[in-house]
């Protein structure tokens, strides 16, 4: 396959993020059209990237033949109908995360992708960030012997608006299920238990909604691994993102990226700059390389790097994590599949 055209339904901040990576960047994909509910103001954000067609009806998208692949960015209660539609359509699919919040309805997806025989891939991101990537290709290597303890940070530098937050499906399905992920991914192998504790202290209105602003998560895996991920919707000083893995013989870390590198030491301060200030600025690099390598598996007819189970078994722990932070106590995964 040479050239290939793209859809993408749905053009709020993370379409749009996409449509940048693969206008910028990936010169043998074009996007053919997009689609959105809304159109306020996007004829003329699409202009500016050579984007000719623009729907409020995804079905255009889904109806093209000209149309490879579609990407689903729309909201998180579409995901399921709009994958399955677009497998059924012959479209390889790129959906955001995540696939659902029912696990009936994610199994019905990937049975409709294994049927249509089309890519199938979920946007966990932060797999192919340049410091998080190299972390999980020195714990495979081996150089850090086995795997003890895995220790994610992720706190955003402002809270969402709480009309997103009382539909978003709470902090663990909209915010930690990308650390969920990347336990799993640095691990290796699948959770066993898990067990959360979390407040609302950052926003009331947030407690008010059901849900917290601020939890810590410990993940039990089948290789004896435990992983320790801490959240918070407010961190003052911008978008804090660290990983460590602790192994039996030694240890890799990851610390926050930076506008630059460099500490200045005075007679008053030892000073750097601050994190990046949020996900644009700190992922956009790797937001880039999942749709270099979305694409080159549809070309080169191979996996996908982040597979629909991958997408499945994420939203399994977020839904231990509820349970465990509702009960109370450790949750078996067992107890929810």
């Amino acid at each position: 396959m040479g050239k290939m055209n793209v859809g993408i339904i749905g053009v709020g901040r993370i379409g749009r993020v996409h449509a940048q990576s693969i206008s910028n960047n990936i010169p043998d994909v074009t996007i053919k059209a997009v689609s959105d509910v809304r159109l306020d103001g996007v004829k003329e954000w699409a202009k500016g990237y050579g984007i000719e067609n623009v729907y409020d009806d995804y079905h255009k998208i889904l109806d093209d033949k000209e149309i490879d692949a579609v990407l689903v960015c729309s909201s998180t209660d579409t995901h399921a109908q709009i994958s399955i539609e677009a497998a059924q359509a012959g479209k390889h699919v790129f959906c955001e995360k995540p696939i659902d919040y029912d696990l009936d309805r994610i199994n019905n997806v990937l049975k409709e992708v294994e049927k249509a025989g089309v890519k199938f891939q979920v946007g966990f991101n932060r797999r192919f960030d340049h410091n998080f990537n190299r972390i999980n290709q020195v714990t495979k290597d081996g150089v850090i012997g086995d795997a003890h303890i895995i220790k994610i940070t992720s706190r955003d530098p402002e809270p969402p608006p709480i009309e997103y937050v009382k539909v978003s499906g709470g902090m663990f399905f909209d915010m930690t299920i990308h650390d969920f992920d990347m336990a799993r991914f640095q691990a290796g192998c699948e959770a066993t238990e898990v067990y959360a504790v979390g407040a609302s202290l950052v926003d009331p209105e947030i407690g008010k909604a059901g849900d917290v602003d601020t939890a810590v998560i410990t993940i039990k895996f089948e290789n004896g691994a435990i992983a320790i991920i801490d959240n918070s919707r407010k961190a003052a000083y911008g978008y804090d993102q660290r990983v460590e893995v602790f192994g039996s013989e030694g240890s890799i870390e990851a610390k926050n990226d930076t506008e630059t590198n460099t500490i200045l030491r005075t007679k008053e301060a030892v000073s750097s700059d601050k994190p990046l200030y949020f996900f644009l600025e700190r992922y956009m690099g790797s937001f880039v390389e999942e749709m270099k390598q979305f694409f080159e598996a549809i070309r080169n007819d191979t996996e996908t790097p982040v597979k629909g189970i991958d997408g499945l078994n994420a939203v399994v722990i977020a839904m231990a994590a509820k349970k465990s932070l509702e009960e109370g106590r450790p949750v078996k995964i067992n107890e929810i599949v």
